[in-house]
């Protein structure tokens, strides 16, 4: 009569009946008999009060033995029985009985279980040493098949799937691995659960947790990065000042065409100078500009030699 409960971690709070009452049970009826011979030997009890003690003893035994086939199977969890070592079938969940010293049964979780993938030492395609970690998300599918086809399906998922993964991380650059690590996740959960199928298990996701990488490697890395982000600035810039270049044109262009055009422009300089003690401001007649300038071309026009401005 025997119970096993499968976890990925230990588990508390399920108390077998017949387990505490299996000592006791198989010593009781032989320290009985010897007592209540030795009692009677000594003439202190008759034989009628003797053998009603005997059979109090004898009813309270089988109907402990009774009891203690009574098994308890929460909602997510399936039993396998094993009747002398064969299997017999899957019960749960809820109550159970089974036949005490015959059957023996192993309670499994259906939960989704966790199990850590410690860090795995991996070389790159490139030949990068990298440390890689993750966490695997998986349950049981088929009770029969993980506990009957494999020996400790928990270690052997795990297991797998460390070498899986630096299976597929060694066929990968550097840079694949450090921007593709969704297909890589689900590369390496297709090949992990085309195995462990065959195990009655089934394979929820895999996470990949944290890459290390050499100090070396992380400073070149962020030179590059730095490196990159400054020829992009700079690119950005000059198209920038391109851009500025063509649109100056465009108003100057504008303005020249338009009359009065810059004599908004300036007065808006101005404008936008603002009234502070630190700015100075003198004021030059615009018109005056303008008679002095068709002066001095009148004055240049009458030279042959000279071209008007």
């Amino acid at each position: 009569m025997n119970e096993e409960r499968v976890y990925a971690e230990p588990q508390r709070g399920h108390v077998s009946l017949g387990f505490s009452l299996r000592g006791i049970l198989f010593f009781l009826p032989v320290i009985a008999v010897g007592v209540i011979m030795f009692i009677v030997s000594k003439g202190r009890v008759d034989k009628e009060i003797a053998i009603g003690i005997l059979c109090v003893v004898v009813f309270a035994i089988i109907w402990g033995i009774i009891v203690s086939g009574i098994r308890v199977a929460a909602q997510w969890e399936r039993g396998i029985v094993l009747r002398l070592g064969k299997f017999m079938d899957i019960r749960g969940p809820g109550i159970m009985y089974i036949v005490p010293y015959i059957d023996n049964v192993r309670f499994v979780d259906l939960r989704i279980l966790t199990l850590n993938i410690p860090s795995q030492q991996v070389i790159t395609k490139d030949n990068v040493p990298a440390k890689i970690d993750g966490v695997l998300f998986f349950n049981v599918a088929d009770v029969k098949k993980a506990i009957l086809e494999i020996q400790d399906f928990r270690f052997a998922i795990a297991q797998y799937a460390q070498a899986t993964l630096r299976d597929v991380v060694g066929g990968l650059s550097l840079d694949e691995l450090l921007s593709e690590r969704e297909q890589i996740q689900k590369k390496i959960c297709e090949v992990v659960e085309e195995r462990v199928k065959d195990w009655g298990l089934h394979l929820d996701s895999i996470r990949l947790q944290d890459i290390e990488m050499p100090e070396d490697l992380k400073r070149i890395m962020s030179r590059q990065a730095s490196a990159e982000r400054e020829k992009r600035a700079t690119i950005t810039k000059a198209e920038g000042d391109k851009i500025a270049a063509v649109n100056l044109a465009a108003a100057a262009l504008i303005m020249e065409q338009t009359p009065g055009a810059m004599k908004l422009r300036t007065l808006q300089t101005i404008d936008g100078l603002g009234a502070g003690p630190a700015n100075t401001v003198v004021m030059f007649p615009m018109d005056l500009s303008e008679n002095i300038k068709k002066i001095v071309d009148s004055v240049v026009k009458k030279d042959g030699n000279v071209k008007t401005l």
